[in-house]
């Protein structure tokens, strides 16, 4: 439970880091376009307003969640932009007053999880400490587009060392998605963390690897940076392709980010 509490805590704080860069923008700042095409600030936060909601009801009525559960991914994506796009639509105060209390629906629902539980959710059913990390993952990941917006560069925290795990994890999950199979063989991960030390992932000796600093991995997972603008590398031609295709959440991949070079972002 112990490891359960620590990932709830990490989630909070996610959480909170977003709110305080969010809270004091006034109308203009939640209409100002972001570098995900057609979303604003407040199409942002209302998209994570409603994956947290869509969170809350599979922890508390699995039974409800998988039968309102969609078909395909196809089915998944315009759901998503259907939410963002409602919430947005609110006056921004409500919909920060939402989320807010929404995130905290979340974290009461999930510390009162039985230990062993496990809840529905698009793919495999997750644990408590799974709901959580994934969650954590979309709010630093949709963070990291407001922050792009006006131009602030978050310093990276621990709490990156989840969103590394859950990419790591679904590395078979984004050569799938891109119609690719997945390779036979792990790879071994090595991330230079913001504390000066070294995560690592698979058996030491594999003969493919991926190494580079965890912020930039973890930007390239959520598809909020292109390859060529992270210091991110790996060794054999399946790692290679994976840093072409690595995604750390579910659902389509969209288009990702142009290099920086090219002047702009999908």
């Amino acid at each position: 439970m112990r490891a359960v509490q620590a990932v709830l805590e990490d989630l909070r704080a996610e959480g909170e880091a977003l709110d305080a860069l969010v809270a004091p923008l006034g109308a203009e700042g939640w209409a100002a376009g972001t570098p995900a095409a057609g979303w604003t600030v407040a199409h942002q936060v209302a998209h994570l307003a409603w994956t947290d909601g869509r969170a809350l009801l599979a922890v508390r009525d699995p039974d409800g969640f998988t039968a309102e559960l969609g078909g395909d991914l196809g089915e998944l994506a315009a759901s998503v932009d259907k939410g963002a796009a409602a919430g947005a639509a609110e006056p921004y105060a409500r919909l920060l007053a939402r989320w807010r209390a929404g995130r905290d629906a979340l974290l009461e629902a999930l510390g009162a999880a039985p230990p062993g539980a496990r809840f529905p959710w698009y793919g495999p059913p997750m644990s408590t400490a799974s709901v959580a990390t994934g969650r954590l993952m979309e709010t630093w990941a949709h963070g990291e587009d407001v922050a792009d917006t006006f131009g602030v560069r978050r310093a990276p925290t621990a709490r990156l060392r989840h969103v590394a795990r859950i990419a790591v994890r679904a590395r078979d999950y984004a050569f799938a998605v891109h119609g690719m199979a997945p390779p036979a063989e792990e790879f071994r991960v090595e991330l230079a963390a913001p504390d000066g030390g070294l995560w690592t992932y698979g058996p030491p000796d594999a003969a493919q690897r991926v190494t580079g600093p965890a912020l930039d991995f973890c930007l390239l997972a959520v598809r909020r940076r292109h390859r060529d603008d992270t210091a991110v590398r790996a060794q054999g031609p399946d790692a290679d392709r994976w840093l072409s295709v690595a995604q750390a959440f579910a659902g389509p991949p969209g288009a990702g980010r142009a290099p920086a070079a090219d002047g702009g972002a999908a």
